[in-house]
């Protein structure tokens, strides 16, 4: 019992000075040159969704263009890494069952495969996790975008879920892959999004990322910058759905996004429009 009270009390410390520093900052930048600054301090991807906008090609390597939608086709996962290619995002990402194709079109690019692992819910067994993540790898994958377990971390079975976490990240950095880990925040009180940053920091993960796009809305900058304050610099922050402007994009990117999950990637370097029901 007292463990446990001791464990509470810590998150709400933690969780309360993070938003004390949040409260602290006005410095959310809105213009490309501020956005700039923010990237050279470190910032590496961000997640875009919805309509076009005109983002600057440089933007591009911030970008994992992302085709996750269910009705996908061989022919749109070919058109996806052929825009990667030529746009020069940071990676494809792709369902597991299409990993081997992507990887076989990125072959000799700088562009690398991301595969989803638990994808959507997040409610598969470690095991099952661990044994998709490392057919992903053994399919090409060299990146992995992981769901936590919702369920426990809301039960407060914390020590399972970093388990679960570790698992995956063991599988990935076993080959020297990066390993992402979705916290689904629109699911999460603000103590719940910062425990679980601090679980996928001790599992030794590379990045935290606010959510799938398929659940409960998508990135906020409030949840970005929560989240950069509670992994601290060295971390990597992803910031996944909920984009829809370039405006909103740079906001992601100053709240201390290091990379943007997007579906309308190409939109967002080009400038050219796009559709309402361009999402995941």
């Amino acid at each position: 019992m007292t463990e446990l009270l001791d464990r509470e009390m810590l998150v709400e410390l933690v969780t309360r000075e993070v938003l004390a520093a949040l409260a602290e900052r006005s410095d959310i930048c809105r213009t490309p040159e501020k956005v700039r600054q923010v990237i050279a301090n470190g910032a590496d991807r961000v997640n875009y969704h919805g309509e076009a906008a005109d983002v600057p090609k440089d933007l591009a390597k911030y970008i994992d263009h992302t085709l996750l939608k269910p009705d996908a086709t061989a022919s749109d996962i070919d058109r996806l890494c052929a825009e990667a290619k030529e746009y020069g995002f940071a990676s494809v990402c792709v369902n597991p069952t299409w990993v081997k194709r992507a990887a076989t079109n990125l072959r000799g690019t700088d562009v690398k495969t991301t595969s989803v692992i638990g994808f959507p819910l997040g409610a598969n067994t470690s095991e099952i996790k661990a044994m998709e993540a490392r057919r992903a790898l053994r399919d090409g994958a060299r990146e992995l975008d992981m769901v936590i377990n919702i369920g426990f971390l809301k039960s407060g079975f914390t020590d399972l879920v970093q388990k679960d976490i570790e698992k995956v990240v063991d599988a990935g950095h076993e080959v020297g892959a990066l390993v992402k880990v979705i916290i689904e925040a629109g699911l999460l009180t603000d103590a719940e999004k910062v425990i679980a940053c601090l679980l996928a920091k001790r599992a030794k993960a590379d990045y935290v990322k606010t959510s799938t796009g398929f659940l409960a809305g998508g990135a906020t900058v409030y949840d970005v910058a929560l989240m950069r304050e509670t992994v601290g610099p060295d971390m990597g922050v992803k910031a996944s759905g909920g984009v829809h402007t370039a405006e909103e994009a740079e906001e992601m990117i100053a709240a201390g996004a290091t990379r943007i999950g997007a579906s309308a990637g190409v939109q967002i370097v080009s400038g050219q429009g796009a559709s309402d029901d361009e999402r995941y």
